[in-house]
């Protein structure tokens, strides 16, 4: 027993409490307590605690999002009642908690191994309220099996704390009034959707958690950078549709972000004009780059509404390139240009780098140009694949404010294109997933373009499946050789494949320093390389 603090005691008249596990039982039912992760475990508690007789099972549960991870979720309470018979009340954390992770709700009510309510998987709103009617009978008649009730005579008994209370009304004629929840399927989002809510939601909450004008990103006119800023652009959508609806605190917020006085009417019903006032995206240019990825980037902003500016740095590289050449009396160049490996690496950083200083900058001036107070988070666009490989320069772009892509991988960010290409009617988005990813960094010749699968010597197919073999299968580079001997093996020769999985454990190893430093990214994937997470991801 627990002895409660003096002030406890003075309230409750009590001095001491049960400590330990327990139920509760009322005049016509038993509660049992599950937590969060325990419906995960092999020996869950509702196991013990159904054959004992507790009906009801309730789940407060802080289940962050990942990709795919619903249906796991979903099957694990549909089991926890199907063999054993009750009704099972999960509700779920929902929204952002400040960090990478976002909780992604949908509440569910399980009766017998059927779900009879669900909520919404990704919403605006802070809370959400399920509710069913079930038959406690119906339990009753699925606990009927002999061999169940020798399992239940043995198992091992809980401390009821009695409670003179009932669940269900008194009147007779109840039922007759309302009826009974029946089985409903499950909603399932594809990933793809999943990618177009869960970091929406996650954008919306911090950029309402740091009071904060908006978001700024460097709009390459690659997939990446175009993923991320259809990903605000679906933001706007959620945030609008919330508006027509007449949530009160979304358009509340919606106003203050935007910059609106307290007097203001303006309803940010219009995706496009929400997008206008509070995302701000950049192309940056230098003679390197090409006037597909300039065109490209326009396009998409247009299509958007964001707020763009294009503009040329390469006064900026000079600059730098000829203080170099002043303090060393060396001038770097190019490969192309008859430069060393280290030059020409040094000359593609420097560009990279600049980027992020300039991103910073206009992230907090840009709000004074339009007559604005405050500033903007810088977005990031790196991928999970790329920072796995270590294909980024550090303190580049990629370095940002948040990240809502650097869990997801390539392969996945191709098909939420094509989703939101119909979905969000954006045909623009056709450029960019027939343009070939490259980062633009070196001169592009008659003979040379450079392209990132090339740079990297492994696809981004490849990569994904190489960073799902180390983290969620536990594979080293002897076991990864092997189990991928049987998937690439009618393709690839064991030289091949041995060459690929030394080449990526080799560039991993060799690259880690880069992780220590990557920007918070939302959390999508298990295999992610982020190496400031809690022990609960690693």
């Amino acid at each position: 027993e627990h002895f409660l603090p003096r002030i406890i005691q003075h309230i409750t008249g009590q001095t001491k409490v049960p400590f330990g596990d327990a139920v509760v039982s009322t005049a016509d039912t038993c509660i049992g307590v599950e937590l969060c992760e325990e419906l995960f475990t092999p020996a869950s508690p509702h196991i013990l605690m159904g054959l004992d007789g507790v009906e009801i099972f309730t789940n407060s549960s802080g289940s962050h999002h990942e990709l795919r991870k619903l249906y796991t979720r979903v099957e694990l309470i549909k089991e926890a009642t199907l063999k054993l018979g009750g009704v099972y009340l999960y509700a779920n954390q929902q929204g952002c908690d400040g960090d990478r992770l976002y909780y992604d709700g949908c509440a569910m009510i399980a009766v017998n191994g059927k779900i009879v309510a669900q909520g919404s998987q990704f919403s605006l709103n802070d809370v959400e309220v399920v509710s069913a009617t079930i038959d406690i009978e119906d339990v009753r008649s699925h606990r009927t099996p002999k061999s169940r009730g020798m399992q239940a005579a043995g198992a091992e008994r809980y401390q009821r704390i009695e409670v003179p209370m009932a669940l269900s009304g008194e009147s007779q004629d109840f039922l007759g009034d309302v009826p009974i929840s029946k089985g409903i399927e499950v909603r399932y989002h594809k990933p793809e959707e999943e990618i177009a809510l869960g970091p929406a939601c996650w954008l919306w909450d911090y950029l309402r958690r740091s009071r904060t004008q908006g978001f700024f990103i460097p709009l390459s006119g690659g997939i990446d950078s175009c993923a991320t800023s259809v990903i605000v652009y679906s933001m706007c959508r959620l945030v609008s549709e919330a508006a027509a609806r007449g949530d009160k605190q979304v358009i509340a917020d919606a106003r203050r972000i935007a910059g609106e006085t307290s007097e203001s009417i303006w309803m940010p019903t219009d995706p496009r004009e929400l997008s206008n006032k509070i995302f701000h995206t950049c192309y940056m240019g230098t003679e390197n780059s090409s006037s597909d990825t300039r065109g490209r980037a326009r396009r998409l902003a247009e299509a958007i509404g964001s707020y763009h500016i294009d503009l040329n740095m390469d006064a900026i590289v000079l600059a730098v390139r000829n203080l170099f050449a002043v303090v060393t009396g060396v001038k770097p160049k190019f490969r192309v240009h008859g430069g060393s490996e280290a030059e020409n690496l040094a000359l593609q950083n420097i560009q990279a780098r600049i980027r992020m200083v300039l991103a910073y900058m206009f992230a907090q001036l840009l709000p004074f140009v339009r007559g604005r107070a405050g500033g903007l988070l810088v977005l990031g666009s790196a991928n999970v694949d790329e920072s796995l490989r270590g294909y980024l320069t550090k303190y580049d772009c990629s370095s940002a404010d948040i990240n809502p892509i650097g869990a997801i991988s390539k392969t996945d960010l191709k098909k939420f294109i094509l989703y939101a290409r119909d979905a969000f009617k954006l045909p623009i988005l056709d450029d960019f997933l027939n343009a070939v990813p490259t980062a633009e960094l070196e001169p592009i010749t008659e003979t040379y373009v450079q392209a990132d699968e090339a740079d990297m010597g492994m696809t981004y197919d490849e990569l994904s499946v190489f960073g799902r073999l180390r983290k969620v299968e536990k594979c080293g580079p002897y076991s990864m050789f092997t189990k991928l001997l049987h998937e690439w093996g009618t393709t690839l020769s064991p030289d091949q494949i041995a060459d690929k999985v030394k080449r990526f454990f080799f560039e991993y190893a060799r690259n880690r320093h880069k992780m220590t430093t990557l920007t918070p990214s939302y959390h999508a994937e298990s295999y992610s390389p982020d190496d400031n997470r809690g022990s609960i991801l690693e």
